[in-house]
């Protein structure tokens, strides 16, 4: 009773307990798992026109690409401005081969896996990692037509990547729409990092643009997609290596050069960095680093893949 009459024990108890808290709140936050929502299986099927039956009752595979009735792929790995480059080229028959998919199909605060984990999990033949909703309380989650957050995002100014029904692409900003409304209009996937890289055919980023605070060369990540005159599905996955000796990384200017350059109509920056992973016929083909050392992959939230 003697020690609780001190002056300076009710800060030492004050302290150890705000201590505690903020503690928890870390954790809360960036380490404790917390499962919300569990995908169910319909809400995988929700293009109007996907086929429940629709398989590959064929395919041709190699290192470097695949093929069959409905879906053809292919890598090729280029070197620019001091780094390896690799650019998946994709031809769909339908939007439904183009999905997303979260680790442990549960969406919640750091539910992660890695990006070959989820890929290999879905079947997929081709995946990137996604946007990485669990690292921002903040910000719309939309996945294969469902809307599991709604609130909206810190930096809206960077707009988000929206995927309709039909395939097409186009770059919202959620202070002007909401994401019921998003739904609504189609809406299937949204990816929310960025920023938009190119727009109507036009690089839209310069020299200065970056995400935050990061180094201007970085391992980066994009999706694109090439607007055919015959209306077919064509679209691009940009993944660069960086951060190492061999390679320097790509600024958003630079990524969005590599683009453009294959046809892009639209273009959206990825969660890039030490995420920035690419898995194609069951192998992880980029080199993932985190610290510029160790070649290994990140654990994220998400990931868009080609399967069925």
């Amino acid at each position: 009773m003697k020690f609780l009459k001190k002056p300076y024990t009710y800060t030492l108890i004050f302290g150890c307990l705000l201590t505690g808290g903020f503690g928890y709140s870390m954790l809360k936050t960036f380490v404790l798992s917390e499962a919300i929502a569990i995908v169910k299986a319909t809400e995988s099927s929700s293009y109007p026109t996907k086929s429940q039956a629709a398989t590959a009752t064929s395919a041709v595979q190699t290192d470097t690409s695949y093929l069959d009735e409905h879906i053809q792929a292919t890598i090729e790995t280029i070197t620019t401005n001091n780094t390896t480059v690799y650019v998946a080229d994709i031809q769909i028959t339908s939007p439904e081969y183009l999905q997303t998919a979260l680790a442990q199909n549960t969406f919640g605060t750091n539910v992660t896996a890695k990006t070959s984990e989820i890929a290999a999990a879905n079947q997929a033949i081709l995946a990137v990692n996604g946007d990485f909703y669990g690292a921002n309380s903040t910000g719309y989650v939309i996945k294969n037509g469902v809307v599991y957050r709604d609130t909206i995002r810190d930096d809206a100014e960077n707009g988000d990547l929206a995927i309709y029904a039909d395939g097409s692409f186009r770059i919202i900003y959620e202070n002007e729409i909401s994401a019921k409304e998003l739904v609504e209009e189609g809406v299937i996937n949204l990816l929310a990092f960025g920023p938009s890289l190119v727009e109507d055919g036009e690089i839209v980023v310069n020299n200065n643009t970056e995400v935050g605070q990061a180094m201007s060369s970085n391992p980066r990540s994009a999706i694109g997609m090439i607007e055919e005159e015959d209306g077919s599905l064509h679209y691009l996955i940009v993944v660069s290596d960086g951060r190492t000796a061999e390679s320097e990384g790509l600024t958003l200017y630079q990524l969005a050069q590599v683009l453009q350059s294959y046809g892009a109509t639209t273009a959206y920056n990825l969660d890039g960095g030490g995420s920035a992973t690419l898995y194609f016929n069951g192998q992880v083909i980029n080199k993932p680093t985190t610290n510029g050392r160790t070649i290994t992959e990140r654990a994220v939230s998400d990931i868009v893949y080609i399967g069925y």
